[in-house]
């Protein structure tokens, strides 16, 4: 079982190295967070997250991952933003104490997009990018080895959950346990097995240890990469270009809403 979202792909995307592409995601994030409309973040996801993700091939993945984590979110967002935004003014349905404004639904809105962008380009950024090959370009770029095992690590800790997470489910059940449809009662059932499953993930975290101890992880002597990640001329120039645009991007913005 795959401990990692990444999917092979042979796209334009894949082939760019991570470090550019950590770059790329990093300089959306702070564009979409410090343009305070919401055009700003529905702008990134047009014209970037969204080519991006067909032109990769993940499009349909990215779409069902983000789209469980972020539908719930959103729902949550506008009832209690729209419903209870304390500067509303403009009331368009009202029911007791609880007043649907518009100035709550902007809000929501605003939020809402941010948060659909910061999702949707971490998400493409870890089904586009092998956890190995964005730990050695990270090494290769003079990143220390252990903050590069962190970040690396951070892209397989979900998918190792959920492999882990499977694996007791599956376990228990061909030893006769049975789960309900109802939500409360499975939820009851599911219990239980999260003891199983901390306990396996300290056990996991302890193997990883002793290997990579056993493997010299911690030596302070020049590393060789087995191999080697791809990187242009063009790429290098992009990684310097993008954070220029981005910060050019906030400031006409900022300087035109001014």
């Amino acid at each position: 079982m795959s401990s990692t979202l990444y999917v092979e792909r042979a796209s334009p995307i894949h082939r760019l190295n991570p470090v550019t592409k950590l770059v790329a995601l990093l300089c959306l994030l702070v564009v979409v967070f410090a343009i305070p409309q919401w055009w700003a973040s529905l702008a990134v996801l047009l014209l970037v997250i969204v080519p991006a993700a067909i032109s990769s091939g993940v499009a349909a993945r990215l779409a069902r991952s983000a789209g469980q984590l972020l539908l719930p979110i959103l729902v949550v967002l506008v009832l209690v933003q729209g419903l209870t935004y304390p500067g509303g003014r403009t009331v368009l349905w009202q029911w007791g104490p609880l007043a649907l404004t518009t100035e709550g639904l902007m809000f929501a809105l605003t939020i809402g997009a941010r948060l659909v962008c910061l999702v949707l380009a971490s998400v493409l950024l870890v089904l586009t990018t092998h956890p190995g090959d964005l730990m050695s370009a990270l090494t290769e770029q003079g990143m220390s080895p252990k903050f590069a095992y962190i970040i690396s690590s951070t892209l397989q800790l979900i998918p190792s959950f959920q492999a882990r997470a499977t694996s007791i489910l599956l376990a228990q059940q061909a030893r006769g346990l049975t789960v309900p449809s109802n939500p409360l009662r499975r939820l009851g059932v599911l219990m239980p097995l999260l003891g199983p499953l901390v306990l396996g993930m300290f056990t996991d975290i302890e193997e990883r240890s002793t290997a990579m101890e056993a493997r010299g992880f911690g030596s302070t002597a020049r590393r060789t990469t087995l191999v080697p990640v791809r990187d242009t001329r063009a790429q290098r120039v992009a990684r310097w270009v993008i954070p220029v645009l981005a910060l050019a991007a906030i400031l006409v913005s900022l300087r035109w809403i001014g």
